[in-house]
């Protein structure tokens, strides 16, 4: 399996002031840093050439929450991924359920936006998920399936593309999906993306789930085979927690670590006494051969001629 840097991305959303984002922003840039963890932040459009002004010399990476697949044109209100790029932003977020709801935005226009984020050198983070009545109506895995192979363009790469799974129905509702449902989810959309690009691509895109993640859930969340990070949102807008979900992701791997380095130790015990098992054996054969001339030689004091070699084989 490729090594997969774990992305916690936090999606402001509509929220927050100018004073709010700085404050949010100061408590993350508190923040340590983990090996293996990459942060990145999805501000509001006013706020991020501010919050990447702060975080610059900082690990944190700066994303949006959407673009527009043209570089230019007349297009009021819209921003182009190259604007982004201009920004200092690495990322740009495409597809939320909340843009196809509140906007109507199809497959096909998810997918030029991730075209266009590729084009100006950015990672699209394409999001898929199914409804309430969808998940009941047992629809999951074909709307799933249709909203990756209709929204992820064929440039897609390992680099440049990231795909969050984001259940509509958990998105800000504290309810998620069993770990059993978030697995299946997931480990079907590497299944789809090794059926179109590859497994060594398949392989390498991260997969993110993005139904309200938090600290307490996160760790068994992070844990998961497929479940490469998190696109966090209400938890996002308080630092504490944001990096509570970060140290979470540490701490599946610190026990992943302990149980791999607990296997390994018993992998060499059971091989040591595998080495060892003859020479024991040899040993106990010497003994009891030992009391068998001993006992001999008490009743008729034969066993005593025998040669030395004969019985320490």
């Amino acid at each position: 399996m490729a090594e997969r840097t774990t992305l916690i991305a936090g999606n402001w959303k509509m929220n927050t002031s100018g004073e709010m984002a700085e404050t949010l922003t100061d408590g993350l840039n508190a923040w340590p840093g983990k090996p293996g963890v990459e942060m990145l932040v999805c501000p509001p459009f006013p706020y991020l050439g501010p919050v990447g002004a702060m975080i610059w010399e900082s690990d944190i990476k700066l994303g949006a929450q959407t673009c527009h697949p043209n570089a230019s044109g007349a297009h009021t209100g819209d921003v182009a991924a190259e604007m982004l790029a201009d920004l200092g932003c690495s990322y740009v977020i495409v597809g939320h359920s909340e843009r196809r709801a509140d906007h109507g935005e199809t497959d096909a226009d998810i997918r030029a936006q991730a075209e266009a984020a590729h084009r100006a050198g950015l990672s699209a983070i394409v999001c898929v998920g199914e409804t309430e009545a969808e998940k009941d109506a047992g629809k999951t895995v074909d709307i799933v399936g249709t909203q990756v192979a209709g929204s992820i363009p064929d440039n897609a790469t390992a680099d440049n593309l990231v795909v969050a799974y984001e259940p509509v129905w958990a998105i800000g509702t504290g309810r998620t999906p069993t770990a059993d449902e978030v697995q299946a989810v997931h480990a079907t959309i590497r299944a789809s993306l090794a059926a179109r690009f590859g497994d060594k691509t398949a392989s390498g895109v991260r997969l993110l789930y993005g139904g309200s993640m938090k600290p307490s859930n996160a760790a068994e969340l992070l844990a998961l085979a497929d479940v490469d990070g998190g696109l966090i949102g209400g938890a996002s807008l308080k630092a504490e927690d944001f990096t509570a979900i970060a140290d979470a992701y540490v701490l599946v791997m610190d026990r992943f670590l302990f149980h791999d380095f607990a296997l390994k130790g018993l992998e060499w015990w059971a091989g040591s006494v595998r080495r060892t098992l003859p020479s024991l054996r040899a040993r106990a054969r010497t003994l009891a051969t030992c009391f068998t001339i001993a006992a001999q030689a008490a009743f008729d004091g034969s066993g005593w001629t025998r040669e030395r070699s004969e019985w320490e084989q």
